[in-house]
């Protein structure tokens, strides 16, 4: 794909550039495969962009370079932004209050992913120093690819909305934690207060971002109405701005967005829908980001030799979310089965987990490469695989129409019956 991209940029000159082409068609052929796999086997669309991403990046597509770094780095920071904000918007904090297991399943699923990770990867043969980051890599969930199984499958009930929470939760330990290691692997720490001096650094410039974001969310909400354009215009620049500014001050800016989407359930208690009009602008944004994140996975060394490596966190990974939400169940107000259900929807791994191991590999130039070997096999496979286990958890939860159910309706209908 190399010397073919070099023989066309002899010919084809384009005013915006030949990366602006490639990007296009790329794209193009995404929403056209990630189209036919929802129609003809009820899978969500995110299916269809990964493996888009994945057979660019395995024939060799050099549109983006790792570790993430400029416009890619910030379109992807910029689209799980978007996404953690609506999630975190649909976080009210006092529901920990009444059932507070919620917050234990979130604890205990988190903690044990990672001792679990560290644990084996240690003694398959894997240094500390590389186990560490790898373990705070396997927490993240992935609310980006759930929330797209909803939008897709139009799922809905107590199994969808607890791993939407769940994934979001471990997404905000994940970026916060692995801001923190990277900060600490830039500047050592001689003692314990300079260890924990990056964390707080992390969180306190994330917090101070996302409150400004959603005081002006919030005073936005008061003047304009939520189903306006304009509005939808102001909390795309707003998010886009506050995630450049944390980024640019070592905060993290997805975590900003998610903590500023928080904050704002709690001073807009309403409920509020996003805005419609934003939706084509955040789906493209989406779809970017699911190519270009399956597209850099895809590019990383696949060494036999660290296969079982990969295998081991992914099999370590699944079995601690599921012994984590299972513990934490007792007196959550869940049965069993759902447990069950719910562990197997936080399977993905995605853009959350990219950006965590983007900063430490980053910060980390010596350990790179064995961390990226491990690391984005392990993402892209569960980017797959795990879509289409949460999607099968939550048709088999009775919370969606079932992926292999030809009497479902398919996308077009669905939109027909909508507007009927």
């Amino acid at each position: 794909m190399t010397d073919l991209m070099s023989f066309g940029a002899q010919w084809l000159r384009p005013s915006a550039g030949l990366p602006t082409v490639q990007w296009s068609l790329l794209l193009a052929a995404a929403s056209v495969l990630g189209y036919l796999v929802q129609r003809y086997s009820g899978l969500p669309k995110v299916l269809g962009y990964s493996l888009v991403g994945a057979l660019a990046g395995w024939l060799g597509f050099s549109g983006v370079l790792w570790p993430l770094q400029g416009v890619a780095l910030f379109l992807v920071e910029l689209a799980v932004a978007l996404v953690l904000f609506e999630a975190g918007g649909r976080i009210p904090l006092r529901w920990f209050r009444h059932n507070p297991m919620v917050l234990v399943q979130s604890l205990a699923e988190s903690a044990l992913t990672w001792a679990a990770v560290y644990w084996v990867l240690t003694r398959l043969g894997v240094p500390e120093r590389q186990a560490m980051p790898l373990g705070l890599i396997a927490i993240a969930a992935s609310p980006t690819v759930l929330t797209r199984i909803v939008a897709d499958t139009r799922a809905a009930g107590p199994v969808t909305d607890r791993a939407i929470v769940l994934a979001t939760l471990s997404s905000l330990y994940a970026l916060a934690l692995g801001s923190a290691q990277a900060e600490l692997l830039t500047r050592p720490a001689n003692d314990w207060s300079e260890a924990l001096y990056p964390v707080f650094m992390v969180l306190g410039i994330s917090m101070a971002m996302g409150a400004l974001l959603s005081l002006l969310v919030r005073l936005a909400l008061r003047v304009m109405s939520p189903t306006s354009e304009n509005t939808a215009i102001l909390l795309l620049t707003l998010i886009a701005a506050s995630a450049a500014l944390a980024a640019h001050l070592g905060g993290s800016a997805p975590l900003a967005a998610l903590l500023g989407g928080m904050l704002l359930k709690q001073l807009h208690p309403r409920p509020w829908a996003w805005p419609r009009q934003s939706s084509s602008a955040t789906s493209l944004l989406t779809m970017l980001m699911f190519v270009l994140v399956s597209t850099v996975a895809a590019q990383a060394p696949w060494s036999p030799l660290l296969g079982g490596a990969v295998l081991a966190l992914i099999a370590l990974r699944l079995l601690a979310k599921a012994l984590g939400v299972g513990l934490g169940n007792i007196g959550s107000a869940a049965s069993w089965r759902q447990a069950v259900w719910v562990s197997c929807a936080m399977a993905p791994m995605s853009a959350i987990a990219l950006l965590v191991a983007a900063r430490i590999v980053a910060a980390d130039a010596d350990n790179a490469a064995l961390i990226s070997s491990i690391a984005l096999p392990a993402i892209l496979l569960m980017e797959v695989l795990g879509a289409v286990l949460a999607t099968l958890a939550i048709a088999r939860a009775g919370e969606s129409s079932r992926p292999w159910d030809s009497t479902a309706p398919r996308d077009g209908e669905q939109q027909e019956r909508g507007s009927a």
